[in-house]
């Protein structure tokens, strides 16, 4: 017979057994965890440290776009890091743009900032009340060259740009360039719309009104108003325009401009470079004191161009720069067809469209004056506008030998 009592408690004793052996089990990975985390934060600090700090700050200035070498020093830490389109900035910041470096940013009062190249830009104050309205933008010019377009402002909003020897504060609509020469000790406001209100180191004050120049000389004096001179409109070669080269293997390249609307020009300055930043090691080209509106630039070799134009006025004003314009050198050709397979249009909404394909590697591809490359895997796409009504595009494919085909494609807007 079996004693019923002795087999329950047997079985109760392996039931306590089992539980006091997933305690300690328990027990043993707690302490493994909070050893590893007490070894983390000894090793590499506290990393919720900062969340209170980044959770309460307000939203920052933003870069809209980014070219080349954009770099932020950040004032809390001092640590300096490569700006990209998540990047805040925050008062005390400072941008720095190097000699192919160009930044757009959009600051608390709906105002647009572009940085120019070699230029440094500290942002003191970029704050907004909880309305919207009261908004206090201030920005400093410590070197190098900003332009600044302002919007509408409310009561109570303040826009102002400082440089070492000038306070301007921004009325509404008003689009203005501050260029600041530290080696020379000199400084230039141009306002090519509404005004600002400058007062000066020295506590001279002055309203500077649209088609405006002024220079501020070493001393920080205000030299006398000019009038603004505009910038010069670059004609051709027009942008992505491919020239072919002559027998010799160069090509002849005329550079055509039209005058300033605004001011009287006396001389030009033209550059050619093989960089859209004409940094100094690409340049190809530097011609001073012309008189006629156009300039010959001889003997180009094969490969990719930029080109720019300003102003100069009798008084030495200096017109800012043309954007620059992009024109292609190629070689004559072989005469081969250059193949374009799997041509399509994809409609996308309005007159938008998505044109994709097969060529070459390398093959550029232009339609309706926009231009790609075809990549490694012989794949291209490249989003258009197109004219109301146009129910078709030319595809314009040019390879590295000069060799030139166009196809179309239709454009449908059905599914």
């Amino acid at each position: 017979m079996i004693d019923s009592r002795r087999s329950l408690l047997s079985f109760d004793w392996w039931v306590v057994q089992k539980r006091m052996v997933y305690l300690l089990i328990s027990a043993l990975i707690a302490l493994i965890l909070a050893g590893g985390a007490w070894a983390y934060v000894w090793k590499y600090g506290n990393p919720f440290k900062n969340i209170a700090t980044t959770t309460n700050l307000p939203a920052g200035a933003r870069f809209i776009s980014l070219e080349g070498d954009v770099r932020v020093i950040r004032a809390s830490t001092r640590e300096t890091i490569t700006a990209n389109s998540q990047t805040q900035l925050y008062p005390g910041d400072t941008v720095q743009t190097q000699a192919d470096g160009r930044a757009r940013i959009t600051l608390a009062d709906g105002s647009t900032l572009v940085v120019r190249p070699n230029s440094t830009v500290i942002v003191r104050d970029n704050t907004s009340g909880d309305d919207g309205h009261k908004t206090n933008v201030r920005v400093a010019v410590d070197r190098g060259q900003i332009n600044v377009r302002t919007e509408d402002q409310p009561e109570g909003t303040r826009n102002v740009v400082e440089t070492p020897k000038t306070q301007n504060q921004l009325a509404g609509q008003t689009g203005a360039s501050f260029g600041v020469n530290p080696e020379e000790q000199t400084e230039e406001i141009r306002v090519g719309a509404g005004q600002i209100q400058t007062t000066t180191s020295n506590g001279e004050q002055t309203v500077i009104h649209a088609g405006d120049y002024v220079a501020v000389n070493p001393s920080g004096t205000l030299g006398p108003k000019q009038k603004l001179l505009d910038v010069p409109v670059a004609v051709s070669p027009r942008d992505v325009e491919r020239i072919f080269v002559g027998a010799n293997g160069a090509a002849n390249v005329t550079l055509r401009w039209q005058r300033p609307v605004m001011g009287t020009p006396t001389q030009y300055r033209v550059e050619v470079a093989t960089s859209p930043f004409f940094v100094a090691e690409g340049k190809v080209i530097e011609r001073d004191q012309l008189v006629a509106t156009e300039f010959n630039a001889t003997d180009l070799r094969p490969g990719v161009y930029f080109w720019r134009v300003r102003a100069r006025a009798g008084s030495g004003q200096m017109s800012d720069w043309s954007e620059p314009l992009k024109f292609v050198v190629a070689p004559q050709g072989t005469g081969d067809q250059v193949p374009v397979n799997n041509l399509s249009a994809q409609y996308l909404g309005g007159n938008v469209y998505l044109i994709r394909g097969q060529a070459p590697p390398g093959t550029t591809i232009r339609v309706s004056g926009r231009e790609t490359l075809a990549d490694s895997r012989e794949v291209f796409q490249l989003q258009i506008t197109a004219a109301e009504g146009v129910r078709e595009a030319i595809v314009e494919a040019h390879d590295p030998q000069g060799n030139r085909s166009q196809y179309k494609v239709a454009l449908s807007r059905g599914g």
